[in-house]
């Protein structure tokens, strides 16, 4: 069996199984039993899966999965660097200096900064739009930059999706339209955050469809770590709304037990079906002694 068919085989695997210890076992195998290049990876899509993973719920997992990307991006990168893949691209079958795509689909990375080497554009990978309206092709090129910027996906795939997301763009906004632009804004933004690998990877293996994206608010596009950031503050926001309540709801007409004071706050909420009588919730303000009925 072939290097990139074992490798495939395990990315079935770890695809299958949501245990966390057999999740770990894969990756340890992942990262110590293979020497990966990139046809390899292109061939297993073994870096998709695993950066998926990137923001597992598991801690353990999720640095795991961070340490085999980056250690195969390294092998990926040095491997060019070693052949002198980036010092020349061929585009239409002519030689041009700076980085472009190879006629097989493999991203050649120009000589450079080790941020040259990392961050992929439709400039440095050679590709253009392809629509044939300037203004399209330019917003084709923003998604795609925004989709490749970290990805190991052949280029290729990368502008077949960019392309979908722009004509899904188009259709749905009825043209290059004001509102066609401010989307194609907003889904550059939320698919740069560096911080949203998920989304990226989602997109390019088709996990999302492109056609979905004109209809995806900026929430729904939001990592993981920033929707649980937006549920925190929502809840504290209405735990305060709450509070305010009560502090405005004052009255004498109930009397504590505890203390025989007729000074208290309350509010009432619905906590069964709408047929059922309100709970009314009251705190004394002398004792603060709590108690509710119905």
């Amino acid at each position: 069996m072939t290097e990139a068919a074992e490798l495939k085989k395990l990315v079935k695997q770890l695809q299958g199984t949501s245990d966390q210890a057999d999740i770990v076992v894969l990756l340890n195998t992942l990262k110590n039993g293979f020497e990966v290049n990139e046809a390899i990876l292109r061939e297993s899509k073994a870096g998709l899966a695993v950066g998926k993973l990137r923001q597992h719920a598991s801690k353990e997992v999720a640095d795991l999965a961070k340490e085999i990307v980056k250690k195969w991006k390294n092998a990926v990168e040095k491997a060019k660097l070693s052949t002198g893949g980036g010092a020349k691209g061929v585009q239409n079958g002519k030689d041009r200096k700076g980085s472009v795509a190879s006629n097989s689909g493999t991203p050649v990375t120009p000589t450079g900064t080790a941020a040259k080497l990392t961050t992929r554009t439709s400039k440095t990978d050679g590709v253009k739009g392809g629509v044939g309206d300037a203004t399209r092709d330019k917003c084709c090129e923003l998604i795609y930059d925004a989709l490749a910027s970290d990805s190991g996906a052949p280029v290729e795939l990368i502008l077949k999706r960019a392309q979908g997301a722009e004509k899904a763009v188009y259709h749905s906004m009825g043209g290059t339209t004001p509102e066609y632009k401010s989307k194609i804004r907003s889904l550059f933004v939320n698919l740069k955050d560096k911080n949203n690998p998920d989304l990226r990877e989602s997109i390019i293996s088709g996990e999302i469809a492109v056609e979905k994206l004109p209809h995806m608010s900026s929430q729904d596009m939001a990592s993981a770590e920033r929707k649980a950031a937006d549920r925190k503050i929502a809840e504290e926001n209405f735990h305060k709304s709450l509070a305010a309540e009560e502090q405005q709801a004052e009255t004498d007409a109930f009397q504590c037990s505890r203390c025989k004071q007729r000074k208290c706050r309350y509010r009432q909420a619905q906590t069964r079906s709408a047929d059922e009588p309100m709970t009314t919730f009251v705190t004394c303000v002398n004792c603060n002694n709590r108690w509710k009925f119905s």
